[in-house]
């Protein structure tokens, strides 16, 4: 029989492995939470402006600015301020954000056929390029977003009596790169073996092949003598009626016999009875 020259691996069950299933998961999350951080005009919020009424604040997004007030619903939006969006950040943070939703989408696209594609096993390597592109739009996301808080403040336009306030968008943006880097990263560790293959769901043949053929010793059995012993139907003591009768070791009085009420007595009369 030739040598095998590597392990041969082999999987159990047919399941989708749960470190695929979890970046599939966390992916489409995360995109969801990108788009919102990106098109939504939240970045930052600008309260105490000069000249203004005490509940007026402004909304300062990557593509649009908008003004609002804590009393009204409503918000004017199309504001424009060109010092703001010819900053650095700004074009950096739109580029990188859009970047950042299509590479997503292009991760999503490689992977889902490469996770199962209905075979016996995934293609671990299409698989895993589907979550690298994931993990690098997950960190396209990050680098905006972190450079925008640095900066928070020194963004343009802002005077020491401004109240500068990180908006919902750094949040979610936050929150969805970190699912997109998580889910990335997990998917992409599918390419090497790790962990003895537990991270594939894989266990090498001999392994399989030894507890097949050399089953675990049974536990020895013990038989317990059972307390049951035969019962009498007339008596719920262990032993029969007629079995007092041979086991006697003293003499018994005899029973005196029955008399008969409708007998008579046709005897002679004896002192005792008059």
């Amino acid at each position: 029989m030739p040598r095998r020259s590597a392990q041969e691996w082999i999987r159990l069950s047919l399941r989708t492995p749960g470190i695929l299933i979890f970046g599939l998961v966390m992916a489409p999350c995360g995109w969801i939470l990108d788009l919102t951080a990106t098109v939504a005009p939240n970045w930052r919020t600008l309260h105490s402006l000069p000249n203004t009424a005490s509940d007026v604040f402004i909304q300062q997004g990557i593509w649009d600015i908008c003004r609002a007030t804590s009393t009204n619903t409503r918000e004017e939006c199309n504001l424009q301020d060109t010092t703001y969006f010819n900053n650095q950040i700004i074009e950096v943070a739109q580029g990188l954000m859009v970047a950042s939703l299509i590479v997503t989408l292009i991760g999503l696209a490689v992977a889902i056929p490469g996770v199962r594609c209905w075979r016996d096993r995934p293609n671990w390597t299409v698989a895993g390029l589907g979550g690298l592109l994931i993990f690098l739009s997950g960190v396209m996301t990050i680098i905006p977003i972190a450079w925008y808080t640095h900066i928070l403040p020194n963004v343009t336009t802002v005077t020491s009596t401004v109240d500068v306030r990180v908006g919902y968008c750094i949040v979610l943006g936050y929150i969805g790169g970190i699912f997109e880097v998580l889910g990335g990263f997990v998917m992409f560790i599918g390419i090497c073996r790790c962990c003895g293959g537990r991270n594939r769901g894989e266990v090498r043949v001999d392994e399989v092949t030894a507890s097949r053929y050399n089953p675990k010793p049974q536990p020895r059995r013990v038989d317990v003598p059972s307390l049951n012993r035969a019962r009498s139907n007339a008596s719920s003591v262990p032993y029969s009626k007629d079995s007092l009768d041979d086991d006697v070791s003293f003499p018994r009085a005899k029973s005196p016999a029955a008399r008969s009420a409708n007998s008579s007595y046709n005897g002679r009369p004896y002192d005792a009875d008059l």
